[in-house]
C-alpha cells in the first residue's frame, strides 16, 4: 500500500538558491516552439503561476521558477515531464529511496520513474532512471541536461509522429500508442531498464578511500561514484553483496547527486 507525502506538505530544505529560470530558458522556448508547431500531439501543462485553478503540488522550493512557469508535458495526453506532483509515494519504483525530500519524480509509472535528487540543503542535483527491478540509470548530471535530453527525444518522436501524417487522419489510440514506442526509442528504455544489460554501461562499487570527501559515504555499505560517468551507466541496488534484506537498505545521494551509496535503517 502506497504511503501518502503529500499532506502536510513536505519539510523541504529551503537554504539552496532556486534554480534560475534564465538557465532553462532555452530548452524551455524549444518546448514552447514544439507545442506550437505539434499543437495536436503534444500540450504544455501551465505552471503555478499560470494556471487558472491553484495547483496543490508541492515542489521543491529550488524548482518554484520552473515550476511557476512549466507544470509539464504531455504527450497525446500521456505524462512525459510532470512537475506538479500531487501524492507521493514510498513503494514501487522509490522503495529503496531515502527521505521524499531527497529526491523529486520527473516522470512515473507504476513500475518505473525517472527522480532528479537533491541534496540536504535543496539544491537539485543529477536525474536517474528507476527500472522496474529498482537498479539506478544516470540520466543526467543535471536537470537542464536532462530537459535538454528530453526535449531532443521529444522532437524526434514528433518527427516520426508527423511522417505517419495529420492526427485527424489517424486512429487516436494507434497514435497514442506509436507516440509511446517514439519515447520508449529515443528515451525511457535507456533510462528504466528497457534494454539488455549488455548494453548498458555497468557501475562497479568503489571504496570509501576512492572518495575524496569521507562525508559523502559515511555508514555505507556500498558505493558508487558516477562523477564522469557515460549517461545511461547503470547501478544494480539488489545485485549487491551486503548483509541483511537488501530491501530494509536505502539510497542515500551526495556529491551532487553523482556518489549513490547503499545505508542500512
Amino acid at each position: 500500500m502506497s504511503t501518502p507525502m503529500s499532506a502536510p506538505r513536505l519539510p523541504w530544505p529551503t537554504a539552496a538558491e532556486p534554480l534560475p529560470l534564465a538557465s532553462l530558458r532555452p530548452v524551455l522556448d524549444r518546448l514552447s516552439s514544439l507545442a506550437t508547431r505539434h499543437g495536436e500531439d503534444v500540450q504544455m501543462i501551465p505552471g503555478a503561476a499560470l494556471a487558472e485553478t491553484e495547483v496543490a503540488a508541492d515542489p521543491p522550493p529550488a524548482l518554484e521558477q520552473l515550476t511557476d512557469e512549466l507544470g509539464g508535458v504531455r504527450l497525446r495526453e500521456l505524462p512525459l515531464l510532470t512537475l506538479q506532483i500531487e501524492e507521493r509515494t514510498d513503494v514501487g519504483p522509490y522503495t529503496l529511496l531515502g527521505e521524499p525530500t531527497s529526491f523529486y519524480p520527473l516522470y512515473e509509472t507504476p513500475d518505473a520513474a525517472v527522480i532528479l535528487t537533491l541534496d540536504e540543503h535543496g539544491a537539485p542535483g543529477a536525474v536517474y532512471g528507476i527500472g522496474e527491478d529498482l537498479a539506478l540509470q544516470l540520466a543526467a548530471p543535471d536537470l537542464p541536461t536532462y530537459l535538454d535530453r528530453f526535449t531532443d527525444a521529444l522532437e524526434r518522436t514528433l518527427t516520426a509522429l508527423a511522417e505517419r501524417g495529420p492526427a485527424a487522419e489517424d486512429s487516436a489510440d494507434a497514435r497514442t500508442d506509436a507516440a509511446e514506442q517514439f519515447m520508449d526509442e529515443h528515451l525511457f528504455a535507456a533510462l528504466l531498464g528497457m534494454r539488455e544489460l549488455a548494453d548498458m554501461p555497468q557501475a562497479a562499487p568503489c571504496s570509501a578511500e576512492q572518495v575524496a570527501d569521507a562525508a559523502e559515504v559515511a555508514g555505507a555499505l556500498a558505493i558508487w561514484d558516477l562523477r564522469g560517468a557515460a549517461l545511461g551507466t547503470r547501478v544494480d541496488l539488489m545485485d549487491t553483496d551486503t548483509p541483511g534484506d537488501p530491501l530494509a537498505l536505502h539510497v542515500r545521494f551526495g556529491a551532487d547527486g553523482l556518489v549513490v551509496t547503499l545505508q542500512d535503517g
